[in-house]
């Protein structure tokens, strides 16, 4: 296990409550500081007022000993829709500029998802065609793109097969793969061989665990062999040392903070 992995929390465990969520992006960076984390991955719908204030954020995180990891966004397009192409191409360029402000920082682009009726393997090369010419901005802009496939409702890249379609697809000197741990356990037979097959795509590492039944758990408290897929991780040609805790349990639903500091204790457990 290297001795460079870095821990960030994902702020997807307070997006998940919707509404009842009232806080603002200052809260979520205050409660994963005090969690123990150095990184954070942020969401389009979390940004909130710091949307077009790059800057600011930057002055934010700082304050706070935080590093920006990551900027993930997603479509209404669920990226398969080809009239929405365009539309989605320019919000890629949109978060990729934003990224470009913070050195290091990746763009991760949501799970492909279907939205409508229609051939899956038109699908398919949508959301491929979307991917690498997302890919292709980015490193116009220096700005690494990656993947983050999706166990969710109607997720186009649910299983190994589907794993195995989109990534034939994709350019990988263009676009890179942040594995989910919980997304992958939820569709996959072999976590270990789906993640050793794509090795050289992986930039960095959501780590999320699932009980025997698929429902989410705790960090430590599923079915996830965390140590051996982190090894596997560290020895990954492009993987940026970022183990980034995403936590959407039932538990983390009753408390989003004392949740994410659990996780980052257990993560102490693994040397991280």
């Amino acid at each position: 296990m290297t001795k460079d992995l870095k821990v960030a929390c994902q702020t997807f465990t307070w997006e998940m409550l919707g509404e009842v969520w009232t806080g603002t992006p200052d809260d979520l960076l205050a409660a994963i500081s005090a969690g123990g984390y150095s990184g954070i991955e942020i969401t389009d719908t979390m940004i909130g007022h710091y949307a077009t204030k790059p800057g600011e954020f930057a002055g934010a995180l700082s304050d706070k000993g935080l590093q920006l990891v990551s900027f993930a966004f997603g479509s209404k397009s669920g990226f398969t829709v080809a009239d929405a192409m365009e539309k989605d191409l320019a919000t890629a360029q949109r978060w990729i500029d934003y990224a470009a402000q913070f050195p290091g920082a990746l763009v991760s682009i949501g799970s492909a998802t279907v939205v409508s009726e229609g051939s899956r393997d038109d699908k398919f090369a949508i959301a491929a065609e979307f991917y690498n010419r997302s890919g292709a901005l980015g490193k116009a802009s220096g700005v690494d793109v990656a993947v983050h496939p999706s166990s969710h409702h109607n997720t186009l890249l649910f299983n190994r097969a589907d794993y195995d379609r989109i990534f034939a697809l994709l350019d990988p000197l263009l676009v890179g793969w942040v594995p989910d741990t919980g997304h992958i356990l939820r569709g996959h037979a072999d976590i270990l061989d789906t993640m050793r097959t794509y090795q050289d795509r992986i930039r960095y590492l959501h780590l999320k665990d699932v009980d025997a039944n698929d429902r989410w758990a705790m960090l430590g408290k599923g079915v996830l062999d965390a140590p051996a897929v982190i090894d596997l991780v560290a020895g990954a040609p492009r993987f940026n040392g970022w183990l980034v805790l995403e936590e959407e349990s039932e538990t983390a639903a009753g408390d989003p903070a004392a949740a994410i500091k659990t996780n980052r204790d257990t993560m102490r457990t693994y040397g991280a």
